[in-house]
């Protein structure tokens, strides 16, 4: 889904990819929806294959993340095929091999994460199969091919957690985000508020040495990406 949203007298073309997360058990569906949403994308949350056929069947999504444990998988296996459209999967199952999956879900399971999954690990293959080739705001770019950031024609020479960081600073343009949100987004754990600072002030070196400053504080409440 794409919206357009109003941030100092401009406007962004923010794109929400669209997840459909089929989890049976409350606890983990809820974990993982929450982790999916602060990482930027559109998550729908729903706890059988039915459910999911049912979201399925009502709009486009753009990956499917389904537990094989979900108690009417083979129905959800033997009604996929009526879609006009087939969005990726990666399945949480406790097999590991890829090939075992095939036969309930088709040829669309690109990818898997073994029981009990680490979220981190899930959000990383996430990113894989909903990678966009470029994210840019005014003259920030990141390609997300390479991982590389980009402020007009000067290359940043960023780390992977600051690369992180700056993601997601750019999916959330405009928006304040808490420490404890950053902290998550970049380590997929809470750390304490000298590891957020000291990475945002590495960012600003970095990103605002040259040209209006991106990264701002708001005091008390956290940071965001935007235009004064």
């Amino acid at each position: 889904m794409t919206r357009r949203r109003a941030i100092s007298g401009m406007l962004v073309d923010v794109v929400k990819q669209s997840v459909l997360l089929s989890v049976p058990d409350v606890d983990l569906r809820e974990s993982v929806a929450v982790r999916l949403s602060a990482a930027g994308y559109q998550v729908t949350p729903v706890a059988t294959g039915t459910d999911a056929m049912t979201e399925l069947l009502a709009r486009h999504y753009d990956l499917i993340v389904v537990d094989m444990e979900i108690p009417d998988l083979y129905d959800l296996a033997r009604h996929r095929p009526v879609l006009a459209e087939r969005p990726p999967i990666i399945c949480m199952t406790t097999c590991e091999a890829l090939d075992t999956l095939v036969p309930e879900l088709g040829t669309e399971v690109e990818d898997y994460v073994t029981k009990p999954c680490r979220i981190p690990e899930l959000l990383a293959r996430v990113r894989v199969q909903l990678r966009q080739p470029e994210l840019r705001y005014r003259d920030l770019t990141l390609d997300e091919v390479v991982y590389q950031a980009w402020r007009g024609e000067r290359q940043l020479d960023v780390t992977p957690a600051e690369y992180r960081m700056l993601r997601h600073l750019l999916v959330n343009a405009g928006r304040v985000l808490s420490k404890e949100q950053l902290s998550r987004s970049v380590w997929g754990e809470s750390r304490g508020d000298n590891a957020i600072e000291r990475l945002i002030s590495r960012l600003r070196q970095k990103v605002d040495l040259a040209g209006p400053p991106l990264i701002h504080t708001k005091r008390g409440f956290g940071y965001r990406l935007g235009s004064l």
